[in-house]
């Protein structure tokens, strides 16, 4: 490493440095990825089907900065300091928010304002349903106006009053500013930020300029660096390379206004196959020309269990790394496919069905024998993990579909399933008492294929036990690895269709959904972009549209406990999205962002020995 001693002052919003401590100027870090997930997607505007922590917010984030930022003292909050919108300011009326623009600039020296945020709203407007976190009858949908007031300002007027946190953390943060540079199509400048009639075209342009978003080709990906499109950021960094082989190098924004710049030269994040291959590169140290700085211990190499899954236990790499676990405020569940056309899709509509499997995952066994304290069990749909008071109260001590095989059997047995065979076969056909229900024909055996991401030993194991336990109660679960962005390209949110028969019936890959704010209508609103399975149900979207109109937390209650009995997924163990692992003489790396968000420019090196 080649560097030199940084004397510039500490910036505001970065954390604190230890006493004594003076960064050094310059150098690389190595990043090593999680295997499955290589970046697929640049355009910040990312469909349902590659919406995730490694596009978002290890990816595009660091070069798109989006209008609030959240979580960088490690507390689920707005930081305003990094965020490139001033805070809203709200009418009498609780209607009407203005938002001001901070004068940051694009790389190309344009400044950042109303008419680059009223760009992002006017193709959520026209393509929302190509954006992962779209729901339909909320932003923009639930807007009479919005509009700009000068160049540095713009408003919101919606239908009726909402919660305002709840605007600023899920409706205000979903908007990504976008450049004049990017206002334009094949045949030249547009005016999509202004004229909605522009903006189909425009998408289209974008989307062309991004390449395939299903392929898992990368010769699409080794041209953004290069691209006038791409090439135009408001963040820290800029790509500086993406490799056939999938090593994605990025180098400082030297444009970036914005606090906290870059200490290093260069960021590099680079692929690996599986959980094995990452650990025998960190055996080796982070020194030397294939070292890593930044890794992650795989969850089944932890040699000894922790009792605090935010602090971690004995690190097995400790000469060479420190041991920083990344705990998120998110959930992890099993996505179900409420749209297969077979008779499985009949199967998950029936609650007693999700029910059984619920009772049929060992949540608190996987989180001490697969994760070694590292995990936790979640029993609904709001993160129990820090603790808040956000959490429903029926939801803070015993599950309410514990795991009980037994129980599992008898409620199956209940509605018509002979569970003296394996599989469980329907033996009570129709949709009275008693009976299997809907589209459920006698004969039909109790089996869903389950397919998950490969290359991750923990999760394997967490499959294998899922597996066994579900036989003690009647129920066949079919295992399948697949490549992990093979996997969510290919069980995607779907209808069927000519062009789409939609068959996958359980999948997961490993991970869930990290909130801003933990209300339901991204995950389980009837057509919501995060609504993977097409889970609809009246009941829940009225309980979701009452608890983002009310700051009181019954709302947020009442939809919470619905949402643990119907168990419209298979919530799993909530594990740290990492055990990272930051080479010694690496400073700047915590307070962790509980949203998973990285921010590699608070990075720096120390001279050995300090």
């Amino acid at each position: 490493m080649t560097a030199t001693i940084d004397t510039a002052t500490t910036d505001t919003a970065a954390p604190a440095r230890p006493r004594g401590e003076t960064p050094v100027r310059g150098g690389t870090v190595t990043w090593a990825c999680a295997p499955g997930f290589p970046p697929s997607i640049i355009f910040p505007f990312t469909p349902p089907e590659r919406f995730g922590t490694r596009n978002l917010l290890e990816f595009q984030i660091l070069m798109y900065r989006p209008l609030y930022f959240f979580g960088t003292h490690g507390t689920p909050e707005v930081d305003y300091d990094l965020s490139i919108g001033e805070p809203p300011e709200w009418s009498e009326d609780g209607r009407t928010v203005t938002v001001t623009i901070k004068p940051w600039k694009w790389s190309n020296g344009e400044t950042v304002c109303a008419d680059n945020v009223l760009f992002w709203v006017n193709m959520m407007a026209v393509k929302g349903e190509r954006y992962g976190e779209y729901v339909p009858g909320y932003f923009p949908d639930n807007l009479v106006s919005y509009g700009k007031l000068a160049e540095d300002r713009v408003y919101f007027t919606f239908d009726k009053a909402y919660s305002k946190r709840w605007v600023l953390m899920n409706q205000l943060s979903t908007i990504t500013p976008m450049p004049r540079a990017w206002d334009r199509t094949a045949d030249g400048p547009a005016n999509a930020s202004e004229d909605l009639a522009d903006v189909e075209a425009v998408y289209d342009f974008l989307m062309a300029e991004n390449g395939g978003v299903l392929e898992e080709d990368n010769s699409d990906r080794v041209h953004w660096a290069d691209s006038p499109v791409w090439s135009v950021v408001s963040g820290p960094w800029r790509l500086k390379s993406y490799t056939m082989d999938g090593v994605v190098t990025f180098v400082p924004n030297e444009h970036y206004s914005g606090p906290n710049k870059p200490h290093l030269d260069e960021f590099r994040q680079i692929p690996f196959m599986s959980d094995g291959e990452e650990y025998e590169r960190l055996l080796a140290g982070p020194d030397g020309p294939d070292g890593v700085q930044v890794g992650y211990l795989p969850l089944s190499f932890s040699t000894e269990p922790t009792d605090d899954p935010t602090k971690g236990g004995p690190n097995p790499l400790a000469e060479n790394y420190t041991l920083v676990p990344q705990a998120a405020f998110c959930i992890r569940y099993i996505p179900l496919n409420y749209n297969n056309p077979t008779v499985a899709g009949k199967m998950l509509a029936q609650t007693y069905i999700r029910q059984a499997m619920q009772h049929a995952l060992d949540q608190d066994r996987a989180a001490r024998e697969i994760y070694h304290g590292y995990a936790y069990r979640q029993d609904g749909p709001v993160p129990c993990h820090p603790a808040s008071d956000l959490v429903s109260p029926a939801l803070r001590g015993a599950p309410v579909l514990p795991f009980d095989p037994e129980r599992a059997r008898a409620l199956l047995a209940a509605n018509g399933w002979d569970t003296s065979v394996f599989p469980a076969v329907c033996t009570g056909p129709g949709e009275g008492p008693g009976q299997a229900g809907a589209g459920i024909p006698a004969g039909t055996k109790l089996s869903f294929s389950l397919r998950y991401a490969e290359g991750r030993p923990a999760l394997t194991r967490l499959m294998e036990q899922f597996r066994d336990d579900a036989a003690r109660a009647g129920i066949e679960l079919r295992l399948q690895e697949v490549y992990g962005s093979v996997l969510v390209a290919e069980d995607a949110p779907c209808v069927p269709g000519p062009d789409s028969p939609c068959l996958w019936e359980l999948s997961t890959w490993g991970g869930g959904w990290v909130y801003h704010f933990p209300s339901g209508e991204i995950l389980f609103k009837t057509d919501a972009g995060g609504n993977f399975g097409h889970y609809t149900d009246p009941k829940a979207d009225e309980l979701i549209a009452k608890s983002v109109t009310t700051d009181d937390l019954g709302a947020l209650y009442d939809y919470q406990d619905y949402i643990a009995e119907q168990v419209p997924v298979i919530f799993i163990p909530n594990f740290s999205l990492r055990l990272f692992e930051v080479a010694n003489d690496l400073r700047g790396f915590e307070p962790i962002n509980p949203f998973g968000m990285i921010a590699p420019e608070n990075w720096y090196y120390v001279e050995s020995g300090e």
